[in-house]
C-alpha cells in the first residue's frame, strides 16, 4: 500500500506544479515593466514541474505515464512560445 500512496503522492505532486507553471505563464503580462521577473518566475516553476514529472514518471502507472508526458509535452509548448516571442 504506501508504494501505491508514494505513486500517488508522486503524481500529483508533478500534476500541481504543472498547473502551476501554467497558471504563472497565463499570468504574464507581455508589456508590464516586471515582464522580466515574470519569465524568471516562469522558468522557475517550469523547471520545477519538469523535475517533479521527471520524478512521478519513475513510479507512474501507465495511465499516470500517459498524463505525465501530456504535461511535459504541455510544458515545452510554453517554453517554447516564450522563446519565440523574445
Amino acid at each position: 500500500m504506501p508504494y501505491h500512496k508514494n505513486k500517488q503522492q508522486a503524481f500529483q505532486a508533478a500534476q500541481q506544479g504543472y498547473e502551476e507553471a501554467k497558471d504563472v505563464f497565463n499570468q504574464i503580462v507581455r508589456d508590464d515593466a516586471s515582464y522580466g521577473q515574470q519569465l524568471k518566475h516562469l522558468k522557475q516553476e517550469v523547471n520545477e514541474a519538469y523535475q517533479q514529472i521527471e520524478n512521478a514518471l519513475e513510479v507512474a502507472s501507465e495511465h499516470q505515464r500517459v498524463q505525465l508526458e501530456k504535461f511535459r509535452s504541455d510544458l515545452q509548448q510554453i517554453v517554447e512560445e516564450v522563446n519565440n516571442e523574445q
